[in-house]
């Protein structure tokens, strides 16, 4: 089985009025007010995995700035998990200032099916990862309902892109390890956050924490895998293409090419996320 654990897809109503949205949230305008920058509906989605061998995606939802945007771009995801019971698994956003809230919509889409919280984008979203009084009830929220936090990283260093932002593994590591026993999938191989568990007191705090490839041919050279699955073990690693920024078949191409064992590449490709997600 083949799980692309990030993928982004929006509504055909906000892909068809995008100016309506660039004007309603920073971040998104950062991101998207280029035309060339794609938009995927969940049905643009379905056939893309169609075409490069992916039997299931997670959907997740965009770092709205507003718990309003967080709310109404929700509905489609789980407007889409239902269509597509057995292909789409769905992420919820929430903007975790908004307090009783967000707390109250993780609880809502949980009901609704949703297996996650993301794509988080504490900077672009104006919260603090340190701020326990704002954390807290949200770490909690997901521990009762079984839900997964999937946050943006960043690379400390490197070249600048738009959206780039300032989520560095020195942020995530302290969440993590203040945060233990809840699931944390941290998205473009963590800002570089693995390299740091050779340091036997980091490694010890990921025991609940994944690391996702999304857009890695943008990011790293393909040594990376090999990197990181010799520091924190193939287990840790999660296959996600960042569709429709680039194709899932890129990067299976991309892993598939790098020297790894069959036991570690299927376990990237979707044994480790089926175990996350707890597909049968």
């Amino acid at each position: 089985m083949i799980i692309d654990f990030h993928t982004h897809i929006f509504s055909p109503g906000l892909k068809g009025h995008r100016e309506e949205y660039l004007a309603r949230d920073t971040c998104f305008q950062l991101l998207y007010s280029s035309p060339n920058a794609k938009i995927a509906t969940a049905d643009e989605l379905v056939t893309a995995m169609d075409q490069d061998g992916v039997d299931i995606s997670v959907a997740l939802n965009f770092g709205w700035q507003s718990h309003e945007l967080c709310v109404e771009t929700n509905n489609y995801i789980l407007e889409s998990i239902a269509c597509y019971s057995k292909r789409i698994t769905g992420f919820c956003a929430i903007q975790p200032m908004a307090g009783e809230k967000a707390i109250y919509e993780m609880e809502r889409c949980a009901r609704a099916g949703a297996k996650g919280v993301g794509e988080l984008r504490p900077d672009a979203q104006g919260f603090n990862l340190a701020d326990r009084a704002i954390m807290a009830p949200v770490v909690e929220a997901a521990k009762k309902l079984g839900l997964i936090l999937l946050f943006h990283a960043s690379e400390p260093v490197g070249h600048e892109y738009k959206g780039k932002g300032k989520v560095t593994p020195e942020q995530l590591y302290q969440f993590i390890a203040a945060f233990p026993g809840v699931s944390i999938v941290c998205a473009h191989w963590g800002g570089g956050l693995p390299f740091y568990a050779l340091m036997p007191e980091v490694a010890q705090a990921f025991q609940d924490t994944s690391f996702d490839t999304a857009a890695t041919p943008l990011l790293y050279n393909p040594q990376i895998y090999r990197s990181v699955l010799d520091i924190i073990g193939s287990e840790k690693i999660l296959f996600g293409s960042d569709y429709p920024l680039l194709s899932a078949g890129r990067l299976i191409s991309q892993i598939r090419s790098v020297e790894l064992g069959a036991q570690d590449i299927n376990a990237i490709l979707g044994g480790n996320a089926q175990k996350l997600l707890k597909i049968r």
